[in-house]
């Protein structure tokens, strides 16, 4: 399959916010970079009303030149990459609109073979129909010709195991696993793709790396802010499937696995799928779900009174789950994620405990031993931060918890790309390593189908916490029950 063929880029629901803020941006900084062939194609589809121009303005609203110095040559690539960007209203389950798509594409690429990319900007609950109107206009290649297709798939894939495997059987009949992305932005983001190089390229961790020394992980994702206008959609899925069943457990994930036989996507995803089983799953015993009212303050409403939330609905807006991994590495280490919205906090990280020092030889309270954590920082501000016991400078003895720090942005004289600049090139390029598949994504729903079964069967009534606080108080008495320190994030 050449990589010297035209590239034409599809992004359906390409008027969307995904698309507009994330996606687009994403491949004009890649092009910016020269990571884009010069012939390629920018093809937008939605039902909304644009002509070519209208969109290439709509898209202009939110192009950054983050790689190209200077305002003059910002300006040329703006122009060169606008200039690539053509549109088409249509609707998603209509073979036709595709079939517009594919005339409009004919227009610009000529005959010869064109290497195709089709990003899914769109609720999941229109996948299969887009597939179907794709498959129908011809515009997939059939994998007997000198170029390829591929299909770039957003989370939530489903609600639970057996609708995630309802939908993988039926993209399949278009679009082959082989052919399929499953993006999940956490695992493009710098510091979650450095958890592996973490692990296996330095030789200090992997004696530390089991039961006998870490006592606990808590992987937290917390956001000070409401669901705000992405209300109908959460709502349809909660905090659990919005941020725990996929981001968490994918950093879980990487953090657990074992180490795989070679750093390419087969063996990392054969790792991850090996770990993912070993876990059981999620008992309501140990897990805890809340959902937030209004601020002591009365400034911020409650979820129920956001725009697009129904009266009494019962979505989790946070969630606290107790994860217990069954082999001999991890027995008996417990792993707490944790993810909230309008809690007190922006913060995203992994704080890996380890077991207390044995026997107290100092003896009094001054020079109380601490328990040495590693904590590492996606966001925001990424570092990775080793907090050890020092002396503190002076004639007397007493001892410090202090911080031996690698904060990304001042360690390293280089931009970090954005998450989705990452998982894009990728698929461009044909790796692999950072994308869910079948079996894996089948993994981590039979962890969470049951409990999410449980609690709309039982239909639980999640615990109020006020906009703005440190969430329920359930939330707290699960992590004292499995002995994890309490207090903010630092």
């Amino acid at each position: 399959m050449s990589q010297e063929n035209k590239l034409g880029i599809v992004v359906v629901g390409a008027s969307g916010d995904l698309a507009q803020r994330k996606v687009i941006p994403a491949l004009f900084s890649l092009f910016c970079q020269g990571y884009l062939p010069e012939d390629f194609h920018l093809y937008g589809l939605a039902r909304t009303a644009f002509d070519h121009e209208g969109f290439r303005r709509k898209i202009a609203e939110n192009l950054t030149c983050r790689y190209t110095p200077g305002v003059a040559s910002c300006a040329d690539r703006t122009e060169a990459f606008l200039s690539r960007c053509y549109y088409c209203q249509g609707q998603y389950s209509s073979s036709d609109s595709f079939l517009d798509l594919f005339q409009l594409m004919r227009q610009q690429e000529g005959d010869g073979p064109v290497n195709r990319i089709f990003y899914m900007a769109i609720p999941p609950s229109v996948f299969m129909d887009v597939a179907k109107a794709l498959g129908d206009s011809g515009l997939v290649a059939c994998g007997d010709r000198d170029e390829w297709s591929r299909i770039v798939i957003e989370k939530p894939f489903g609600r639970d195991r057996q609708s995630s495997d309802i939908l993988i059987q039926e993209m399949h009949k278009v679009f082959t696993e082989d052919m399929t992305y499953r993006i999940d932005h956490y695992l493009g983001k710098e510091i979650v793709q450095n958890l592996l190089v973490l692990r296996f390229a330095n030789r200090i961790f992997e004696p530390l790396w089991n039961r006998k020394t870490i006592h606990s992980v808590h992987i937290k994702w917390a956001e000070p802010v409401g669901v705000g206008p992405r209300g109908g959609y959460f709502d349809g899925f909660g905090i659990i499937r919005d941020v725990m069943q996929n981001h968490l457990l994918q950093i879980l994930s990487l953090l657990a696995m074992e180490r795989p036989a070679k750093f390419d996507a087969g063996a990392i995803r054969d790792a991850k799928v090996q770990l993912l089983k070993a876990i059981g799953p999620l008992s309501l015993d140990d897990l805890v779900v809340g959902q937030y009212g209004a601020s002591e303050s009365g400034r911020q409403t409650a979820y129920v009174a956001e725009p697009m939330i129904p009266s009494g609905s019962l979505s989790p807006t946070y969630a606290a789950a107790l994860l217990k991994i069954h082999n001999p590495r991890w027995e008996g280490v417990p792993f707490l994620i944790e993810a909230g919205k309008a809690l007190d906090e922006r913060i995203n990280e992994v704080r890996i405990r380890f077991h207390e020092v044995p026997g107290d030889v100092w003896g009094d309270q001054q020079a109380r031993v601490e328990a040495n954590e590693l904590v590492i920082r996606i966001q925001p501000d990424e570092a990775i931060t080793l907090k050890i016991m020092n002396k503190v400078p002076g004639l007397g003895l007493e001892l410090a918890r202090t911080d031996l720090n690698l904060r990304y942005q001042a360690a390293f004289n280089t931009l970090i790309p954005d998450a989705y600049e990452c998982l894009l090139l990728d698929v461009i390029e044909g790796d692999r390593n950072l994308f869910i598949r079948a079996d894996e994504l089948a993994a981590a729903w039979d962890i969470f189908t049951p409990v999410l079964h449980d609690l709309e069967s039982r239909k639980t009534v999640p615990e109020s916490y006020p906009y703005g606080s440190a969430g329920p108080e359930a939330g707290r008495r699960l992590a004292r029950r499995y002995g994890f320190l309490q207090g903010k994030s630092s």
